[in-house]
C-alpha cells in the first residue's frame, strides 16, 4: 500500500459516549421527528441510484451536497459543500489521498474544519443529517477504491457518532460506519472478511426483545404459520422444512392450532436446518417438549448445513406427506448458501407450499448499490424505533447493537471486495416465478392476522399494512420493509 493507513479495526470497542451538543426538547416531543430521515434518505438514494453509474469516470456529490435537509419544515435548501472524487486506486487498490477536494464556494477547508466547525451551534438533528452526508460521501469513496481518503473519513464518524445519540440518523452513522471500516480493512489487507460468530444468546434475547417492541417478527411468523395452516387443511401426515430454523420461535403457536383442529390433530414431521447441530438439538428438544404436552405427534429432524448445501437426500419425504417450507429471510449471516442450489433443493422436493417473507432492500450486486438500498432500509427501521422509544430504552439498544449492526455488518462487510451478486437472487419472488413455480395470493384470513397484529401498536406508531399482488407488505410511514408471500410447486400443477 501507499503508505500506512490508520485502519480502524473491526474489532474495537469504539467510544459511545454522547457528545453533548445542545438539545432542545418541547415537552414530550423527541429529538427526531418520525419519518423524516427516511424521507431524507428516500430523496438522496433516488439521486445516489442516478448517478451511481458514472462512478468509474469519477462520482460528484455535488448534487446530494449542495442541498441540506431541514427536519423542522420538511424542507431541501441549497448549500455550498460539495466533495468531487476521481478514481485514481494504484495497483494495490488503495486511492491517494490527494484527489478529494472539498470545495466551499472559493476556499478549501480540511476535513475536521469544514464539517464540524459548527457543530457546537447545530443540534441533534442537524448533526446527525450531516454525519450522513459524509458517510454517504465515504461510501463512494470506497466503490471507487478510494480507501485512504475513506478511511480518514471513518475515522472521524467513528468518533463522533454515538449509537446511543438521540438522533437516528447519527445511531445509524455509528453502526453503518463501524460495518465500513472492517469493508476498508478487508480491501486494503485484500482477503474477504468472514461473518463474525453469532452469540446465539444474545441473538435470541435480541429477538424476543424486537418482538415486543415492534411488529416485524410476529408479521413474519403469523402470515406464514397462516399459509401453512391454510396448506395442511384435512392432510393427515404433515412436514415442515425450515431452512433456517435459529430458536425455533415461531413454530409454538402453530402446533398450538394444529393440534386443536376440529378433525383431530395430524402427524408432524420437522427438517430443521442450521449452522450448529448443538443448537439445533437444544431447539428439537424444547419442540418435541411443546408437542408432547399439547398430545402432538411429532418427529425433528436437525440438519446441520445450509440449504445450499444439503444433498437433497437427506431431506425424507415420505409418500403421503404434505411439505410446508419456510424462509425467513434476514442478514444477519449467511443462512442459505448459494441461492440457486437452494432453489434446486425446492425444485426437487416440490412442497405444496413455500412461505417467503423477504426484506426490501438489495442483498446482492456492487458495494454502493447495496449500501444505498441498506442505508434506505435501516434508517426506515431505526426511525420506527424512535418513534416509540426513548434513546436510552434498553431494548432499543439491543435490537440496534445485537441485531441490526450485525445485518448491517453483514451487508457491508462480509465478502469484502471480492463479493459479487452471482450467487445471490435480486428478488427471490422474481427466481420462484421465472422457475416456474406459482403464487398462492395470501389469504383474507392472513390480511385479518396481520391486521391484528398491527392492532397491537397504536396508529402513532406508524406502521402499515398493504395487500396486492397476492402478497402482504408491512411498512413503516409507507416505506415497505417486509414482504410476505406464499408460493406452489410447479410439479403439483400438472
Amino acid at each position: 500500500m501507499h503508505g500506512t493507513l490508520e485502519l480502524i479495526h473491526p474489532t474495537e470497542q469504539w467510544d459511545c459516549t454522547p457528545i453533548n451538543f445542545p438539545v432542545t426538547h418541547h415537552g414530550s416531543e423527541r429529538q427526531f421527528a418520525g419519518a423524516e430521515l427516511s424521507d431524507f434518505m428516500e430523496h438522496v438514494a433516488r439521486q445516489l441510484s442516478d448517478n451511481s453509474e458514472n462512478t468509474a469516470d469519477g462520482f460528484s456529490m455535488e448534487s446530494l451536497s449542495n442541498e441540506a435537509f431541514t427536519p423542522s419544515t420538511g424542507e431541501y435548501r441549497p448549500r455550498k459543500l460539495a466533495r468531487t472524487y476521481h478514481h485514481t486506486s494504484g495497483s494495490d487498490g488503495c486511492g491517494h489521498a490527494e484527489d478529494l477536494q472539498w470545495i466551499n464556494g472559493t476556499q478549501s477547508e480540511n476535513v475536521s474544519t469544514m464539517t464540524y466547525k459548527n457543530n457546537r451551534s447545530n443540534d441533534h438533528d442537524q448533526q446527525g443529517l450531516s454525519l450522513i452526508t459524509l458517510l454517504m460521501e465515504c461510501a463512494v469513496a470506497i466503490s471507487v477504491d478510494n480507501l485512504e481518503e475513506a478511511n480518514k473519513m471513518l475515522l472521524e464518524l467513528t468518533q463522533v457518532a454515538s449509537p446511543y445519540s438521540p438522533s437516528c440518523a447519527e445511531r445509524v452513522v455509528a453502526y453503518f460506519s463501524k460495518a465500513m471500516a472492517r469493508r476498508v480493512m478487508s480491501s486494503c489487507l485484500g482477503g474477504t472478511m468472514l461473518s463474525p460468530l453469532v452469540q446465539s444468546k444474545s441473538i435470541l434475547s435480541a429477538f424476543q426483545a424486537f418482538n415486543t417492541i415492534s411488529p416485524f417478527i410476529k408479521f413474519a411468523h403469523f402470515t406464514a404459520n397462516q399459509a401453512i395452516l391454510e396448506a395442511f387443511h384435512q392432510r393427515d401426515r404433515v412436514h415442515i422444512i425450515d431452512l433456517d430454523i435459529m430458536q425455533g420461535l415461531q413454530w409454538p403457536a402453530l402446533f398450538h392450532i394444529l393440534a386443536t383442529r376440529p378433525d383431530g390433530p395430524p402427524h408432524l414431521r420437522m427438517t430443521a436446518m442450521g449452522t450448529s447441530y448443538e443448537a439445533l438439538e437444544e431447539t428439537g428438544r424444547q419442540l418435541s417438549g411443546f408437542a408432547r404436552r399439547l398430545g402432538l405427534s411429532f418427529e425433528f429432524h436437525p440438519v446441520a448445513r445450509k440449504p445450499g448445501e444439503v444433498d437433497p437426500a437427506m431431506i425424507q419425504t415420505r409418500r403421503g406427506e404434505t411439505v410446508a417450507v419456510h424462509w425467513l429471510q434476514h442478514s444477519l449471516y449467511d443462512a442459505i448458501g448459494a441461492d440457486w442450489k437452494t432453489m434446486r433443493l425446492l425444485e426437487l422436493i416440490a412442497p405444496r407450499v413455500i412461505t417467503l417473507v423477504e426484506q426490501e432492500m438489495p442483498h446482492s450486486g456492487p458495494f454502493l448499490d447495496r449500501f444505498i438500498g441498506s442505508l434506505h432500509y435501516y434508517s426506515t427501521i431505526f426511525d420506527s424505533l424512535g418513534a416509540t422509544l426513548g434513546c436510552e430504552d434498553v431494548n432499543r439498544h439491543k435490537v440496534e447493537h445485537w441485531l441490526l449492526s450485525r445485518e448491517i455488518s453483514n451487508m457491508l462487510a462480509v465478502g469484502g471486495p471480492t463479493r459479487s451478486g452471482d450467487e445471490r437472487f435480486g428478488s427471490w419472488r422474481t427466481e420462484l416465478m421465472r422457475r416456474g413455480f406459482a403464487q398462492v395470493p395470501m389469504s383474507g384470513n392472513s390480511m385479518t392476522q396481520a391486521q391484528l397484529i398491527l392492532n397491537m401498536f397504536p396508529p402513532t406508531h406508524g406502521y402499515t399494512i398493504q395487500q396486492g399482488d397476492g402478497t402482504l407488505r408491512l411498512g413503516w410511514k409507507e416505506n415497505g420493509l417486509y414482504t410476505a408471500s406464499a408460493w406452489t410447486s410447479p410439479r403439483l400443477l400438472r
